[in-house]
């Protein structure tokens, strides 16, 4: 397993980036980290590119979340994959409304251009347009599932962790309330608020945390591991740790996938796909999410497991490093 201590962001910046929508952003600033060394094909390309895609409220940094597959003669083999993670679009210290100081007038986003920003990348700093793979955990799983459906002959596999094919359900609700709680606090001010944020916004954003922290962990771990007193104190540490994040970065970010639906387009997937699902994972339960998904997807493997920490035992994939190193044979050069 790496050591993630000493691990330290680079920067590269976009001349310019083009939304869906048509609207460009000029100087597009894109954190990342890369771990491997890169390997080149006859034409002097690069051919062992495998990028990571983070969660939610993740960054570059967050690919130490599958350090247990990662490192010399791991599934992820750092000899023979050159892994790239960055924090995504919309993600703070990458292009978003905090970082280009825009807030509220920042481009509206969704997943595919999230998509897109990782690939204009790949290609102004690597001159890369075709990955060997592309892991995704929650969130990011969104992306590399998207990404393969819109983009089938530029990546050879995909991982999908802890992830699904749509956002629907107690999901769809629970970014909507997110959003309620803080569009109807009058100090929002429809995202043109004044810093520091009023203690109004403050209070809405650790109701915002309150409403995220019992999805975390599995129902066992919360009820048979964990007292009254030690979950009050978690959620307490939950919600001042909240406070760091931008409210416009947070809204936008939510709004971004309450379209998500990729259910008419998993088929278009050529890539070989290994869908990793938890069973106690209480916001992508597999018989919802990875079970329908694996069904819609030609070329898929589905394994699943069992972890206490629920949506966040993706941590804990060293419990079918096998099975991972199964499917990744195939890809080492």
């Amino acid at each position: 397993m790496l050591n993630f201590d000493n691990v330290e962001a680079e920067y590269f910046t976009l001349k310019d980036f083009k939304f869906k929508n048509g609207e460009i952003l000029d100087e597009a600033v894109v954190e990342y980290m890369t771990l491997g060394t890169a390997k080149y094909d006859d034409n002097g390309l690069i051919s062992n590119a495998v990028v990571y895609c983070h969660g939610s409220s993740g960054s570059f940094s967050s690919v130490k979340r599958i350090g247990e597959i990662l490192g010399d003669k791991k599934p992820l083999d750092t000899n023979e994959f050159f892994i790239i993670s960055l924090s995504a679009l919309g993600s703070p210290n990458s292009a978003s409304p905090s970082t280009t100081s825009l807030g509220c007038k920042f481009p509206k986003y969704d997943v595919e251009d999230m998509v897109n920003f990782q690939i204009a990348f790949l290609k102004e700093k690597f001159n890369i347009s075709h990955v060997k793979g592309l892991i995704g955990n929650s969130m990011g799983g969104f992306e590399v599932l998207t990404w393969a459906c819109k983009y089938p002959d530029s990546v050879d596999f995909v991982i999908s962790l802890v992830s699904s094919f749509k956002v629907a359900g107690h999901n769809y609700a629970l970014s909507k309330i997110m959003n309620n709680i803080i569009e109807s606090d009058p100090d929002y001010n429809n995202g043109d608020y004044k810093l520091p944020i009023s203690n109004s916004l403050t209070r809405s954003l650790k109701l915002v945390s309150d409403a995220m922290y019992c999805y975390g962990l599995s129902r066992e771990e919360y009820r048979n591991n964990m007292s009254n007193e030690e979950i009050a104190e978690a959620m307490s540490e939950f919600a001042n740790e909240s406070l760091e994040d931008d409210i416009n970065d947070l809204i936008y970010r939510n709004n971004s996938s309450l379209n998500y639906d990729l259910t008419n387009e998993l088929s278009d997937i050529s890539a070989d796909v290994l869908i990793i699902a938890i069973n106690q994972d209480q916001y992508f339960p597999p018989n919802l999410d990875a079970i329908p998904m694996s069904k819609l997807i030609k070329n898929s493997k589905l394994v699943i497991f069992d972890s206490l920490m629920g949506h966040v035992g993706s941590s804990e994939l060293n419990k079918i490093e096998e099975d991972i190193n199964l499917f990744l044979d195939k890809f080492k050069q």
